[in-house]
């Protein structure tokens, strides 16, 4: 698994110009039908999340970060009265154009599909002309370069991620959301990926939210904090992170670092430091 290539990178981002959509949410929550009678699982919430900027939800565990995610992408309905709008236009309008993006844990690649073929796929749903060149080098720019014929069998937890998100980016998402999607690899792996992935999605042509259950991964990523309540969810605390762009290594041994997580830790009832992840 190489490293990332930043020259690739900067090619990549000559393709598209269409800004980055701010993201409003009004009265966003959900309640799901039960045996035992209806369960509010988000109660309704008030969001705006800035374009360009990547903002991470972090929370116990059925606190709703992933249902309130999903809802932004347009995968729930919120309850009656709820509203996503994205740049203006809602979740659906962007998937139809292939500017909404979704990674999961799971890397979800098709088996039978190479790793250049499951990123060519992305394309062809986003009814976009399948460009060859493109999808090698974005594979380049995420390390894959020579494993484009391999086969996800073939490929480690990481790569398989690495190739997942290439298949995110090859539309050039304008919405990309991401739901745990280092949650699956071992923790150096995972922390290779925190910060060698980010500065392909990072800029003034995405907006990006990410669902995680790692404090430390939260404020190493995001450039704003959202901490959730237990279930019945709803947001707790909005914490900017005032730390510099690119992020590194060196960034999780940082006081200011070790500030923000131990500060969402006592948010969450956690009193671990760095490496809890809140769940």
């Amino acid at each position: 698994m190489g490293p990332l290539n930043p020259r690739r990178d900067l090619r990549r981002r000559t393709h598209r110009v269409t800004p980055a959509p701010e993201v409003v949410c009004r009265t966003v929550g959900k309640t799901f039908p039960a045996a035992s009678g209806p369960l509010t699982v988000l109660e309704p919430q008030n969001l705006t999340l800035a374009a360009g900027s990547v903002t991470a939800l972090v929370g116990p565990s059925g606190c709703g970060k992933s249902t309130l995610l999903r809802i932004i992408a347009g995968l729930e309905t919120p309850d009656d009265g709820g509203t996503v709008t994205v740049g203006g236009d809602s979740p659906a309008q962007l998937r139809k154009r292939g500017e909404l993006a979704i990674a999961f844990q799971d890397a979800s690649l098709l088996p039978w599909r190479t790793t250049a073929g499951n990123v060519a796929l992305a394309q062809k749903l986003a009814k976009q002309p399948v460009d060859q060149t493109r999808i090698a080098e974005l594979l380049e720019t995420v390390g894959l370069k020579g494993f484009e014929q391999a086969r996800p069998a073939q490929l480690s937890g990481g790569m398989r991620q690495r190739a997942a998100i290439a298949r995110c980016l090859i539309t050039e998402p304008r919405l990309l959301l991401l739901d745990e999607p280092f949650g699956a690899v071992d923790e150096l792996t995972r922390r290779r990926l925190n910060i060698e992935l980010p500065p392909l999605w990072s800029g003034a042509q995405t907006t990006t939210l990410l669902v995680t259950h790692s404090i430390s991964e939260a404020v190493l990523l995001a450039d704003r904090v959202l901490v959730m309540s237990p279930r019945p969810g709803t947001i707790v605390a909005d914490l900017p992170v005032d730390l510099a762009r690119p992020r590194t290594m060196e960034h999780l041994h940082s006081p200011r670092f070790t500030e923000l997580v131990d500060e969402i830790g006592t948010l969450l009832g956690v009193d671990a430091p760095v490496t809890t992840d809140g769940s």
